[in-house]
C-alpha cells in the first residue's frame, strides 16, 4: 500500500488543491504587518511621537517574523511545493485496511485532494466527499469537481455540502470513512461526538482512519476513547502518532502547527 501511495502524485495537471494555511489568514497577517510599518513611520516622522513609533516598530517586527513563518509553512504544505500535506494523505490512507470495494466517505474534503487520492488508490470504490466549505479556505464543491475531473476520477467521486456534526446519511451506509485535520476546526464541538457521528455511517465490518491535531484540551483522553470503541465492539482500534510518522518528529510537527497529530484507525 505504501509503495502504491508513493506512486500517486496529485496536482500535475494544473489542479488547485490550495494549502492547509488558508489564504485569508495569510493576507490578514501580511496586512497587519504592512499597517504596523506605516504607523511606525508616521509616528516617527510625521507625529514625532517616539514611544508610539517604538511600539509600532515592535509590532511590525513581530508580525514580520510571523508572516515569514506562515509563508514558509504555506510553501511546505503546498501541492507542487513542499508537498507535506500530500505526504500526510499518503500516511493516512496507508493505514486504512480497506479492500477497495463499495463506498468510501471523506468527512471534510476541502479541495478534494484526499478523496481524489482515495479514488485513484482504489479504482473500484465510489468516493463521497462532504464539506461545509466555509469562507476561510476558499474551497467549494465546484473546485472539488474540477480537480477530480482533471485527475481522471470524476466518474467515481461525488462531492456534497454537509455538516460533520449531523451527517445527512443513514446509519451504516459506507464501507470506509476517513477524515484529515477537520474536527478541530469545528468551534465548540465535542470531538468524541464528532467522531462517533462519523462512525455512525460506517457499515458493520467497515474500516476508518481519522486524523487530526488531537490536543488534549480539545480531545481529552483519546486512549480512553479508543478503549470505549473496543468495549462497544470495534476491532483493531489503535492510535498512530502521525506527528512522528508524517512529519518526521514532534518538533517539526509543532513548527508546522500540528504537533499533536494522531490517527485513529480500526474496524467497526
Amino acid at each position: 500500500m505504501k509503495q502504491k501511495q508513493t506512486s500517486i502524485i496529485l496536482g500535475t495537471h494544473g489542479e488547485d488543491y490550495g494549502s492547509w494555511m488558508s489564504t485569508p489568514v495569510f493576507y490578514i497577517i501580511g496586512g497587519i504587518t504592512a499597517l504596523a510599518v506605516i504607523l511606525a513611520v508616521l509616528s516617527f516622522f510625521v507625529l514625532h511621537i517616539t514611544i508610539l513609533g517604538v511600539l509600532f516598530s515592535f509590532i511590525a517586527a513581530t508580525q514580520a517574523v510571523l508572516f515569514i513563518w506562515i509563508t514558509w509553512i504555506r510553501r511546505q504544505y503546498a501541492f507542487g511545493g513542499g508537498g507535506l500535506m500530500e505526504h500526510v494523505h499518503r500516511v493516512v490512507l496507508s493505514h486504512l485496511d480497506y479492500d477497495g470495494q463499495g463506498s468510501l466517505l471523506e468527512v471534510g474534503c476541502g479541495s478534494g485532494a484526499l478523496a481524489i487520492r482515495a479514488a485513484l488508490t482504489w479504482p473500484e470504490a465510489k468516493v463521497t466527499g462532504v464539506d461545509y466549505w466555509g469562507a476561510v479556505y476558499n474551497y467549494s464543491k465546484a473546485l472539488c469537481e474540477r480537480n477530480a475531473s482533471s485527475e481522471g476520477a470524476a466518474s467515481r467521486c461525488i462531492f456534497l455540502h454537509g455538516d460533520a456534526r449531523h451527517l445527512d446519511f443513514s446509519d451504516e451506509c459506507f464501507d470506509a470513512v476517513i477524515s484529515n485535520y477537520v474536527y478541530h476546526n469545528i468551534m465548540g464541538a465535542d470531538m468524541h461526538k464528532l467522531m462517533l457521528e462519523t462512525l455512525r455511517v460506517l457499515k458493520k465490518g467497515g474500516v476508518f482512519a481519522l486524523n487530526d491535531d488531537m490536543k488534549p484540551k480539545l480531545y481529552g483522553n483519546m486512549e480512553s476513547f479508543a478503549q470505549k470503541l473496543r468495549d462497544i465492539g470495534y476491532q483493531d482500534v489503535r492510535l498512530i502518532d502521525t506527528a512522528q510518522e508524517a512529519f518526521g518528529s514532534h518538533q517539526r510537527a509543532a513548527m508546522m502547527m500540528l504537533g499533536s497529530s494522531r490517527l485513529l484507525v480500526g474496524r467497526k
